[in-house]
């Protein structure tokens, strides 16, 4: 089974910090997780959302003027969606 996964990329740890704090204000659901590889080799965290929340995200962004490398998608293989 295939899952998309999305993904914010920052340069800088404070610009992830920065969006964390943002996102946690505004209630809307993240998790911060170690970036992906075939992504990028950027600052070594990005933050997972939902796609539902996407043009929220995008708002943010621009009103707040973080800095990121994009919004990314990966799709991920699920072995067993259970383990």
């Amino acid at each position: 089974m295939d899952t998309v996964r999305y993904y914010i990329l920052f340069p800088c740890h404070t610009e992830g910090i920065k969006m964390e704090k943002l996102l946690k204000k505004n209630k809307i659901r993240y998790t911060i997780v170690p970036t992906p590889r075939e992504i990028s080799s950027c600052c070594g965290i990005s933050i997972m959302y939902n796609k539902e929340d996407e043009e929220k995200i995008k708002e943010l962004i621009y009103n707040y003027n973080v800095k990121t490398l994009g919004l990314h998608s990966v799709n991920k293989k699920i072995v067993n969606p259970y383990l």
